[in-house]
């Protein structure tokens, strides 16, 4: 074979692994693009099912802070408000549905791409209760220490003592969410700072009952727990007052066991017993 026959052969080899080179190149690429194309559609789908479809559903409503409140009730309060999907809820409405009950103090919302609605719900902490009537019913009804008038839907007074019973506070209609007479509240306020403290006082006291005076203020009647001895004192309800009405009552029941009423006003100790009920009393100074 001629050195030209061998040249010739040599270059057709050369031209055709040039296009087979080519040919795979062309083939890999479209691989490549298909795989591609197919982690893209993957991708997109994953998107839409993670992401996309949910917000578009009904969102997930998740309640924190409830304790008096179950979550059933809560989501009846939102019954009627149209929850199409996460990006349409209504934050301010729903916020305003659920401030709007007696026992809510605060609400706060926070929406969670893509499905989840976060609320955080502030209940009130009651001060004091006391017995109103409504429609012809005795009904227990709780005061917060900014004298707010709620219901607790546990409805009972609390185990421990530390919230007292008050009466003789006017309340004409009952409204839940309504505040006691502004006159009223430094008692409220008075009461709130004994509770923080390790002692429970209230615990030794079965009612405290407001006596209204003639010129629009008014004084505290004590009435202990299991005894019918009755403690008139001022306005001014704190540690020292009852710490001195407890020494008082023991000092008193261990010199005169029939005595019905204590006075400790006008910076005087004085008591009655049933005999002298009628006489006045005794000074103990």
């Amino acid at each position: 074979m001629s050195d030209l026959s061998l040249l010739a052969e040599f270059e057709q080899y050369e031209v055709s692994d040039k296009y087979k080179k080519e040919k795979d190149a062309k083939f890999f690429k479209w691989i490549k693009i298909l795989v591609i194309a197919l982690v893209a559609v993957l991708l997109a789908e994953l998107f839409l099912l993670k992401v996309v479809h949910p917000s578009m559903g009904a969102p997930k409503i998740v309640f924190s802070g409830n304790s008096n409140y179950s979550t059933e009730q809560l989501m009846n309060l939102l019954a009627e408000l149209p929850v199409n999907n996460w990006f349409t809820f209504d934050t301010e409405g729903a916020a305003s549905r659920l401030s709007a009950v007696s026992g809510i103090d605060s609400v706060n919302i926070e929406k969670s791409f893509p499905d989840k609605v976060k609320i955080s719900i502030t209940e009130r902490e009651s001060v004091a209760m006391m017995f109103v009537n409504d429609n012809g019913r005795t009904v227990p009804i709780q005061i917060d220490k900014n004298g707010v008038l709620f219901s607790n839907t546990s409805g009972g007074v609390a185990e421990d003592g530390s919230v007292p019973i008050i009466s003789g506070i006017p309340v004409e209609h009952l409204a839940e969410g309504m505040r006691i007479p502004a006159k009223y509240r430094v008692l409220i306020e008075q009461i709130a700072k004994i509770q923080v403290l390790p002692q429970k006082y209230f615990a030794a006291i079965s009612e405290i009952c407001v006596v209204p005076k003639t010129y629009g203020n008014y004084e505290l009647m004590l009435i202990p727990v299991n005894s019918k001895i009755r403690v008139l004192t001022g306005r001014s309800l704190n540690e020292e007052s009852l710490q001195f009405m407890m020494v008082v009552l023991d000092v008193v029941n261990s010199l005169e066991p029939d005595v019905t009423e204590i006075d400790l006003r006008y910076d005087a100790v004085s008591y009655r017993t049933a005999v002298s009920k009628d006489v006045g009393g005794e000074n103990l100074d």
